[in-house]
C-alpha cells in the first residue's frame, strides 16, 4: 500500500525510518506538512516526497496516517474528508476517540493507535484498536507500519487505550523519573557524574533483562534481592513509609483520567 503521513514529525521519522530499515520503499510514502523547512529535512533523509499540499498526497495513496499534535487533529481531518474516499486512517494522536475522528473525516475506517517515545529508536510499544468496519487485511497493514518501531497488542475495547495512554504512553516519563532520582542520589553520594549515569542506565537495563527472561513476577524477583535486615530492605521500607509504590499507582490514574479529559476536550466540534 501507499502510505501519506499527516505530519513530519518525531513520530512520523520514527515509523518512517523504520519501515525504510524494512525494505519499504521510500517512494510508496508520502509526508504532508506545513512547515517547508520539514518538508527539505525530510525529502533529504528519506528521499521520499514531502509536501504542504494535502490533496495529491492523499488522492493517490491506500492509507493516510494522522501524525499531528492532538490539538491540530480536527483541522486536519475536516481537510482529508473531502478526500478521502474510503481510504483507511490511522490515527496515533492521544486521546481523541475514533467516533470523532469519524465525524471529522466522514468514515468509520479508522485504526487508533498509541505509541511511545521509543519507538524513536524502535524499542516502542503500541496498542492497537480498530473500528468494526475496518477489513482484516488492512488490520494486518495497520499493524505492519506499527510494529517497525516496536511490539504491538490489539485492543477489544478503545476506553482502555487511557489506561495504555498512561502507562506505556506516558510511562517512559516515569522510568525517566526514577532514573534522574537515583543518579541525583549518586552524585550526592559522591559517585562520580558519568559513572553514576552508566551504573543507573545499566542497572535498569540488567533489571528488565532479567525480568524479561524469568517466568518469576516482579514481587518474587523484588523479594530476592532483599536480604533481611540488608541495605535493599532499608530502602524499601523507606519506600514504603512513603508510600512511593500507591504515589505511582496514583499518578498513573491521573494520567488516565487526563486521557479521558483529552478525549471530551478535543473532540469537541470547533
Amino acid at each position: 500500500m501507499k502510505i501519506t503521513f499527516i505530519g513530519g514529525g518525531n513520530m512520523a521519522k520514527a515509523l518512517i525510518g523504520g519501515l525504510v530499515k524494512r525494505g519499504y520503499s521510500p517512494s510508496r510514502m508520502h509526508v504532508v506538512e506545513v512547515d517547508k523547512e520539514k518538508c527539505v529535512a525530510l525529502h533529504n533523509e528519506f528521499a521520499l516526497r514531502a509536501t504542504t499540499e494535502m490533496g495529491p498526497a492523499v488522492e493517490h495513496c491506500e492509507t493516510v496516517i494522522l501524525a499531528v499534535k492532538p490539538q491540530s487533529l480536527q483541522e486536519a481531518a475536516l481537510q482529508l474528508a473531502p478526500i478521502l474516499k474510503g481510504k483507511l486512517v490511522i490515527s496515533i494522536a492521544a486521546g481523541i476517540r475514533t467516533q470523532d475522528i469519524a465525524r471529522w473525516v466522514g468514515s468509520q475506517n479508522i485504526v487508533r493507535c498509541m505509541p511511545n517515545t521509543p519507538a524513536l529508536i524502535r524499542s516502542g510499544v503500541t496498542a492497537l484498536y480498530a473500528t468494526p468496519v475496518v477489513r482484516p487485511e488492512q488490520c494486518h497493514h495497520a499493524e505492519a507500519i506499527m510494529s517497525a518501531v516496536g511490539s504491538t497488542f490489539w485492543l477489544d475495547d478503545e476506553e482502555q487505550l487511557d489506561a495504555v495512554t498512561a502507562i506505556s504512553g506516558s510511562g517512559p516519563a516515569y522510568v525517566f523519573y526514577f532514573i534522574e532520582a537515583m543518579q541525583q542520589a549518586a552524585y550526592e553520594l559522591g559517585v562520580d557524574e558519568a559513572q553514576a549515569r552508566q551504573m543507573v542506565l545499566d542497572t535498569f537495563l540488567g533489571a528488565t533483562k532479567l525480568a524479561q527472561n524469568s517466568d518469576e513476577d516482579a514481587a518474587t524477583l523484588r523479594a530476592r534481592v532483599t536480604s533481611k535486615n540488608g541495605t535493599t530492605e532499608r530502602a524499601l521500607l523507606s519506600m514504603d513509609a512513603n508510600r512511593v509504590k500507591q504515589d505511582i499507582v496514583d499518578a498513573i490514574y491521573a494520567a488516565a483520567k487526563r486521557s479521558k479529559e483529552m478525549g471530551d476536550e478535543l473532540g469537541k466540534d470547533a
